[in-house]
């Protein structure tokens, strides 16, 4: 009969109702591939893929380092001789079309050249434009902004070179040449770094990389926004906190607090330290002298207290 009859090619339905193409139909598409595999940096349970996300969040947790302000200019024969006399890190000379080629330009341009330093020939007025109108003679210096450690690195620092951590924190310094020759004695009695404010105090220049003669880029030096937090900091890590002072009742080569992790505060150049430095620390020594001299110059008594310190611990 018409109705009983099964024509090639009709369409059979299911059980369920579901209609079926032929043989392949909904079994086709189960045996369908599900594309390319993925790379195996690509896949949460591959071992490479645990190490990749693994280092990006180590990574995440270093300390991030502050770079500091804008990259500093430095116009003029004499300055730019001096710079590159003291290895200062030059990012590249610019030098003004037409500029005389005289005895110091040319020793300029020989200490470049061995500290493979880029030079750059530019117009006059740009020149006068990148350096803010100075007297540059024709010629200028770029140096790149300063990269500040964190006080955490230093720390770190210490415990790399298996040592007893040795770290100066400036209250307000103002000199930059101050800072230099501190950063100087630091590089010369083994500290692990330095630490300024980030206001009302010198940063690292170009005057305190030249005075550092060199010691800004072996010694560390960090910025903090608030110094009073961060001697807690120090001392909830295990570090004795001691300021010097003209004022001090020990003296510094007699403290009982230096023989282990310690930290020294160096007071600004006029005011010494301040209250809530001077409250924070753990003790207040000072430097015996003869005379009636009221005080040192702080670069001088860093060095002093360093020489001490180090003698201390042989």
């Amino acid at each position: 009969m018409p109705g009983n009859s099964k024509r090639k090619g009709a369409i059979k339905k299911t059980g369920k109702g579901n209609p079926t193409a032929g043989s392949g139909g909904r079994r086709r598409q189960g045996l369908e591939g599900k594309g390319p595999t993925p790379r195996a940096e690509d896949r949460p349970n591959h071992k490479i893929y645990k190490m990749k996300n693994a280092g990006a969040k180590r990574d995440a947790a270093r300390p991030k380092r502050k770079v500091g302000d804008a990259a500093e200019w430095v116009a003029g024969r004499n300055s730019v001789l001096e710079l590159l006399k003291a290895t200062v890190p030059v990012h590249a000379l610019y030098v003004a079309e037409g500029t005389d080629r005289d005895e110091k330009i040319r020793e300029i341009f020989k200490l470049a050249a061995e500290q493979h330093v880029s030079l750059l020939e530019i117009g006059r007025l740009e020149l006068d434009k990148l350096t803010g109108g100075a007297v540059h003679q024709g010629i200028a210096a770029k140096l790149n902004a300063y990269e500040y450690a964190s006080p955490d690195e230093l720390m770190a620092l210490a415990a790399e070179r298996d040592e007893p951590a040795l770290i100066l924190v400036l209250d307000g310094i103002t000199d930059p040449r101050n800072l230099g020759a501190i950063i100087r004695s630091a590089s010369g009695f083994g500290a692990h770094g330095v630490v300024i404010p980030e206001r009302r105090a010198a940063q690292i220049t170009a005057a305190a990389w030249k005075t550092s003669a060199g010691a800004a880029a072996r010694v560390p030096v960090a910025r903090v926004t608030n110094i009073t937090r961060t001697l807690k900091e120090f001392q909830e890590d295990g570090c004795m906190v001691i300021g010097l002072a003209a004022d001090g009742t020990v003296d510094v080569a007699e403290s009982q607090m230096i023989d282990g992790p310690l930290v020294v505060v160096i007071g600004s150049e006029g005011k010494g330290l301040s209250r809530l430095v001077g409250e924070t620390c753990d003790e207040i020594v000072s430097i015996p002298m003869s005379t009636g001299l009221e005080s040192l110059n702080a670069g001088v008594a860093a060095g002093i207290a360093l020489y001490a310190i180090s003698q201390h611990r042989g």
